[in-house]
């Protein structure tokens, strides 16, 4: 059973019950969250060995969060304890013409962001995984986090594991001239990677990649068969989003594999809550790929995870893999009895 562990942040997640905003309403809603948790326990539920790389607080919020991840099925072998806090956000759902709200509250001081590179010995951990998943979102956070990511990805490389690289670029995260700021970090990354995650913002906005005034998808087939070329990148993976004037949204996943693209079908669905469902999609490819299933089947099957995960609350999807392919089938919708 391989294991795949991740190296990201947890994070407290503080949803407004339904559709009220906070200055609407009285109680909040918790659960534990993050990239990494949320690839981890999907990969999981899929029957690998999810495991998680991160820092704490000893805090009755730590052993909260401990708790939770347990209960998603993740590994916590690997999880350090130290510093005071833990980063949260809060959530405000969107209805109609209202976006959807995230606030941050100070997560670069949190456990996992202030952790000194001595916290983890990366050559004992590099040894112990096959698969390492690391996302562009911990890459912005600080110089030391982005030292310990490239650390960790060089000495997964080294013992000849595979490491996935989720560009995920948040313009808000980087700040101004984030384009400027990320690129060599991304860059660096992208030299190390297997299986890359991005999409063609990422590859022109980022990377400098070449593509014409087309639609997205052709601007796609343009720009990642360029940066894959460059940076010697085996596959290439993503999605492409639109949002219906119904407020329904399509979704579209591809993967780029030696040469080739392969695209699953547009998939159309109401929303519910989409945090989380490019983590969904992530999770499905890395599945895929260890399986060692035909690209078709696994960029289906990754864009079917991802539609999933717009159906249920909170930010990590738990599906098995029969649960997903019953997705891309076209039976009714009755309740399963």
């Amino acid at each position: 059973m391989p294991r795949v562990a991740a190296f990201g942040e947890v994070m407290m997640r503080l949803q407004v019950p339904g559709y009220e905003t906070l200055a609407q309403g009285s109680r909040l809603e918790y659960s534990f969250s993050g990239s990494g948790v949320n690839v981890t326990a999907a990969l999981s539920r899929y029957g690998h060995n999810g495991a998680l790389i991160t820092t704490l607080p000893e805090t009755p919020v730590g052993e909260a969060a401990m708790a939770y991840l347990r209960k998603l099925g993740v590994d916590t072998s690997l999880i350090r304890r130290g510093g005071k806090q833990l980063g949260m956000y809060f959530l405000e759902n969107g209805f109609g013409a209202r976006p959807g709200r995230v606030t941050y509250t100070d997560r670069l001081g949190s456990s996992f962001n202030t952790a000194d590179a001595e916290n983890y010995d990366m050559a004992a951990l590099a040894s112990g995984v096959d698969v390492v998943h690391l996302c562009g979102i911990t890459l912005a956070m600080n110089d030391g986090v982005r030292q310990q990511m490239k650390r960790l990805a060089a000495e997964v490389k080294s013992a000849g594991g595979m490491v996935v690289f989720d560009c995920n670029y948040r313009p808000a995260l980087w700040g101004e001239d984030g384009y400027a700021k990320a690129r060599p970090h991304v860059e660096e990354l992208l030299g190390l990677a297997d299986l890359v995650l991005m999409n063609e913002k990422d590859a022109q906005y980022i990377l400098g990649a070449v593509a014409g005034e087309y639609d997205r998808i052709t601007q796609l087939k343009q720009a990642i068969p360029a940066v894959a070329e460059r940076f010697g990148i085996r596959t290439a993976a993503g999605t492409h989003r639109e949002i219906n004037a119904d407020n329904t949204h399509s979704l579209t996943g591809y993967i780029y594999h030696q040469g080739t693209f392969r695209f699953s079908r547009k998939l159309t669905f109401p929303v519910y809550d989409r945090i989380g469902a490019g983590d969904a999609f992530a999770s499905a490819i890395i599945h895929g790929e260890l399986q060692q299933y035909p690209q078709q089947q696994t960029v289906d099957m990754a864009a079917a995870a991802a539609m999933l995960a717009h159906t249920i609350p909170g930010d990590t999807a738990l599906f098995t893999e029969s649960e997903v392919l019953r997705a891309l089938s076209d039976r009714s919708l009755d309740v399963e009895r």
